[in-house]
């Protein structure tokens, strides 16, 4: 593979943090890498592979010389985004600013990839939620078509930032302790508490994070009439998401099929042995870049439905892991 100038934009925060473990992990050739942050952030030292960077501030002339951005998301998206495309760098994006735009492709390498190859210098990282099932399905969509999804998501409190982990443990220990509890990130206690709300409220009260999973699968997987129920839930748990998922094809499948076709699918895991208590959990997907998938059951009152539970680390694989892969791809295809 060729090497490339690169920089990581907000490379101090969480998901930048997990771009560079990844791109260390998975020996993505480079010729130089910038950390890029705030202005906040702006001259703290990030060491990586035994070298010492000197984090600067995200501005246009920051990005001068580099061949490939990648954004882990944030404010920057907005502010920079089209501009560093325009001035001739590729713009890798994990925020939600460009997914729908229509000259924007939105990539799950292991789903469409070959929509990245005519790209014009800007591609976007689904949402976390989306990537979980997405990947979880789609094998089964190629298989049988997928007509209608009704899927409830549980939400670990990093997908709200180092502020939503932090929240977490200042409120148990409140609890435990007996004292009062503090809000700030979330909107109600989220400490031994579910809370089903994430983002902001929109059209026929679903909320944002609910419409990003429905409109982006819909791109993605190229079915625009595709049936899709997503209630978004904010769950108690530190790391990695998971999703109770029932899927109606258009053709029958069968569970022993659909476990089949899942053990051979790329970055899919499958777990599945209940009564030996084997199936996807947050704590045994933290750590890795794949799909987890269990509970396989057919609907015991549509012949064409199945019902599982799926889960990832939504850092991992739901973001760092997954604008990294994009990258990848552009390198091994010669698309860049």
């Amino acid at each position: 593979m060729k090497e490339l100038n690169i920089a990581v934009v907000g490379a101090t925060g969480a998901v930048g943090q997990e771009i560079l473990k990844v791109i260390e992990e998975r020996k993505v050739p480079f010729k130089s890498l910038r950390m890029l942050a705030s202005s906040r952030s702006a001259g703290k030292e990030i060491t990586f592979m035994e070298k010492t960077y000197t984090v600067e501030e995200t501005t246009l002339d920051a990005f001068k010389g580099v061949d490939v951005a990648l954004f882990a998301g944030g404010p920057a998206s907005r502010a920079f985004g089209r501009d560093v495309q325009a001035a001739g760098t590729v713009v890798i994006d994990n925020s939600s600013t460009f997914r729908l735009e229509e000259d924007v492709p939105l990539i799950i390498p292991e789903v469409n990839g070959e929509a990245a190859k005519n790209h014009k210098g800007l591609i976007a990282s689904p949402n976390c939620s989306t990537t979980l099932l997405v990947g979880a399905i789609n094998p089964l969509h190629q298989k049988a078509g997928v007509k209608r999804i009704i899927v409830s998501t549980y939400q670990a409190v990093s997908g709200a930032g180092a502020a939503g982990l932090t929240e977490l443990e200042d409120q148990s220990r409140q609890i435990l302790d007996h004292k009062p509890i503090h809000l700030d990130v979330f909107q109600h206690q989220i400490a031994f508490n579910l809370i089903p709300h994430i983002d902001v409220w929109q059209e026929e009260d679903y909320s944002k994070e609910e419409t990003k999973v429905l409109h982006e699968t819909h791109k993605i997987l190229d079915a625009p009439d595709m049936a899709i129920t997503v209630t978004a839930v904010r769950v108690p748990v530190m790391r990695s998401h998971a999703e109770s998922v029932y899927v109606e094809f258009e053709n029958p499948l069968s569970p022993d099929e659909a476990r089949e076709i899942l053990a051979a699918a790329p970055r899919v895991v499958l777990q599945d042995k209940p009564h030996d208590n084997i199936y996807p959990m947050p704590i045994t997907a933290t750590g890795s870049d794949d799909i987890y998938v269990g509970r396989i059951r057919k609907d015991l009152y549509n012949d064409h439905a199945l019902n599982l539970w799926a889960c990832f680390d939504q850092i991992r694989k739901g973001a760092a892991t997954n604008t990294v892969q994009i990258l990848e791809l552009l390198l091994e295809k010669d698309w860049i």
